[in-house]
């Protein structure tokens, strides 16, 4: 049966005529609530959001008219199809959609019980006050240790900045470092937030492209061929979101060699997921390598590797006047992160090594799905592949499927139309590749079960049996 997609807007009755001004100027927003349905099968669900829209000043009404302009940067930023697609499976769930959902980056597991117990532990004997805004000094003491040990970095507590969760740690880097006319050097596939936030700070994004051919990872001819007197900054995530190809440190010494003869130039080395990852990779932290600890802003967190989504923490290391400038913005906007989580990020940083047993059982686990998912889809005719050694996401290349025309759907032409198909068809939500700068390929997070991920795999077999690739492979 065809799908069919409806928005249908109600109110309730206006009032009488004669109020209408008097309502425009006392209750100027109107509630309204927005109807979602959707058809799967013979079944239909429906969805309902209430939200807010403005009426419209009558014309007798003396007020004059309310500049609603938003500020061009922001216009200028695309949200994030990965929380809109995570957002748009959660409603259908709840509507009784059986929607699988694999877009989310966000770990299957629970957070370890040592780490809960001490977040417990931390409200029940009081430590529910603000704390300083670089974090706790026991925390970031903690952060210290932990870089000298697992990364042969040396840093003091007043070149630790703990955050809400990494992100504000990137978001304000990239603020304390860049001016407009400035540009942001990003190699693609990339986490969808870098050029959003570069150009949320006046800096211009210089996408980097790769090739699934070299494991999506950086040449650095590629690299040279884009700098000049405007580079300020370079951003590498490894492990990567969104491929899961990990930077070996021969490759990371090419790319500091070249970053060694622009003065201007600084990087920002994300290492988010630098505990899940597969032998025989090695995470190799940047700045580490000779001449990079000054040039180099080192973000990570706990989210990942210690299932602490919902705890938002992370941190920023980096050279003292750089942490400093970064500290001024989150004085400026939430202040210390929950004294709480720190206390948990305190506990997690306690397991041990690389994050002890606890973590070890959760990349097992992750590399047992991220075995199944490869072999499963190098099975289909067309399919490319770069197997990830780290992370929780499988990048696939399902380009040669693209021009093909389904019956009751209409034409696959993109990732993004890939990804609707495969949410009607086969109710699997993923994300495409044009939302990471890629288009050809589509993102799975295997952030799941393996029994979850079998039946995935299975639906989305059995929808691709519809599309004949159109281009020889």
């Amino acid at each position: 049966m065809e799908s069919s997609l409806s928005f249908l807007a109600s109110s309730s009755p206006p009032l009488p005529s004669k109020h209408s001004s008097i309502n425009s100027v006392i209750n100027p927003i109107a509630p309204k609530t927005i109807s979602f349905s959707k058809s799967w099968g013979k079944r239909r669900y429906s969805v309902s959001i209430k939200t807010t829209v403005r009426s419209e000043a009558s014309s007798s009404d003396p007020m004059l008219p309310v500049d609603v302009s938003i500020c061009p940067r922001v216009n200028a930023v695309k949200p994030s199809k990965t929380m809109a697609i995570t957002d748009q499976a959660t409603a259908l769930v709840q509507a009784g959609v059986p929607v699988i959902r694999l877009a989310a980056g966000e770990p299957d597991f629970d957070t370890p019980t040592a780490i809960a117990e001490a977040g417990i532990r931390a409200i029940r004997e009081g430590h529910t006050r603000y704390t300083p805004n670089a974090g706790t000094l026991e925390l970031r003491k903690a952060i210290c240790h932990k870089l000298e040990e697992e990364n042969g970095l040396s840093y003091t507590p007043d070149q630790i900045l703990v955050s809400n969760g990494a992100k504000q740690c990137i978001m304000q880097a990239v603020f304390a470092v860049c001016s407009p006319g400035d540009e942001v050097l990003i190699p693609a596939p990339y986490w969808v937030s870098y050029p959003e936030m570069a150009k949320l700070s006046g800096a211009t994004p210089v996408i980097l492209p790769t090739s699934i051919s070299d494991n999506f990872l950086l040449r650095p001819e590629t690299f040279a061929s884009k700098l000049n007197e405007k580079s300020r900054l370079l951003i590498l995530c490894s492990p990567s979101n969104p491929t899961g190809s990990v930077y070996p440190k021969e490759l990371l010494e090419e790319i500091a060699d070249i970053v060694r003869k622009h003065p201007r130039l600084l990087v920002l080395s994300d290492e988010m997921y630098e505990h899940i990852i597969y032998p025989p990779a090695k995470h190799t932290s940047f700045a580490s390598l000779p001449g990079m600890w000054e040039r180099t802003l080192t973000v990570n967190g706990f989210s990942k590797a210690f299932a602490m989504t919902g705890w938002r923490l992370g941190y920023l290391a980096c050279p003292k006047h750089f942490v400093a400038a970064c500290g001024k913005i989150q004085s400026q906007n939430t202040s210390g992160a929950s004294s709480i989580s720190q206390k948990a990020g305190l506990a997690a940083l306690n397991l041990g090594y690389a994050g002890g047993e606890a973590v070890s059982t959760m990349v097992k686990a992750f590399q047992e799905r991220r075995d199944f998912l490869v072999k499963s889809f190098r099975e289909l005719p067309g399919v490319k592949i770069a197997e990830p050694q780290g992370a929780f996401y499988l990048f696939v290349d399902f380009s040669s499927y693209y021009g093909s025309e389904v019956e009751g759907f209409g034409l696959v032409k993109d990732s993004e139309s890939l990804c609707r198909y495969f949410l009607e068809k086969a109710q699997v939500a993923l994300v495409p590749g044009d939302a990471f700068g890629d288009d050809k390929c589509i993102r799975f997070s295997y952030a799941a079960s393996l029994s979850t991920l079998k039946a995935a795999t299975e639906k989305i077999k059995e929808a691709l049996i519809l599309l004949r690739p159109p281009i020889a492979v």
